[in-house]
């Protein structure tokens, strides 16, 4: 590996409030070594974009409503990362599946953070509290998060970092978000800070 004098150009895809894409680009240039080229929702109303346009970051909104043809809206989506030069792609609360093209052409560049211990309570409707309502559920007394790449199958991509998060005996599914968002945040952004500013065929683990 070696190091490159230039910033790894990011683009971050969600569909939410997009928090964890304010605070990546928040961290781009203080002590991230990354540069958010874009921000893309299937989310026309997303706080993702707005956090991006507040912060002067280029913004898309490509979804089934812009793009009717799945061919196409992944023609769309490919050529925006290639117009901005985009060299990782971040999942941050994305709820789509992203297209063959767009995976192919970034194959082994594409993370995306789950909540949950991958293997654990991954694949197929295992997303958000989904996933704290089965970790209650089956009474475990620990979960956590995990940054992995992005494959054609929900959450089977090589699990790149995780951390455990305790389950607390009085925990309900709004106390175990908020910690689990919190370690997920957290360890997205360790990742990234240790990945970035490295240029390499595959990413680093």
């Amino acid at each position: 590996m070696s190091s490159a004098s230039a910033p790894t150009h990011l683009a971050i895809f969600a569909s939410g409030e997009g928090s964890t894409a304010a605070r990546i680009i928040d961290a781009a240039g203080r002590g991230l070594d990354a540069a958010v080229r874009l921000v893309v929702s299937n989310n026309s109303g997303s706080g993702a974009l707005e956090h991006a346009r507040s912060r002067g970051v280029p913004t898309r909104h490509l979804s089934g409503r812009t793009h009717s043809d799945p061919e196409a809206l992944a023609a769309a989506i490919a050529g925006a990362l290639h117009e901005a030069g985009v060299e990782l792609v971040v999942l941050a609360g994305y709820m789509k599946k992203l297209g063959r093209r767009v995976l192919a052409g970034w194959d082994g560049r594409i993370v995306n953070t789950h909540p949950a211990l991958l293997p654990a309570y991954g694949g197929v409707g295992m997303y958000g509290d989904r996933v704290h309502s089965a970790v209650l559920a089956d009474g475990a007394t620990i979960t956590g998060a995990s940054v992995h790449v992005v494959t054609a199958e929900y959450d089977e991509g090589p699990v790149l970092a995780q951390c455990p998060v305790p389950v607390e005996p009085d925990d309900d599914v709004a106390s175990l978000r908020a910690r689990v968002q919190a370690a997920e945040k957290e360890l997205l952004i360790s990742w990234l800070t240790a990945s970035c500013g490295v240029r390499e065929t595959a990413l680093p683990t």
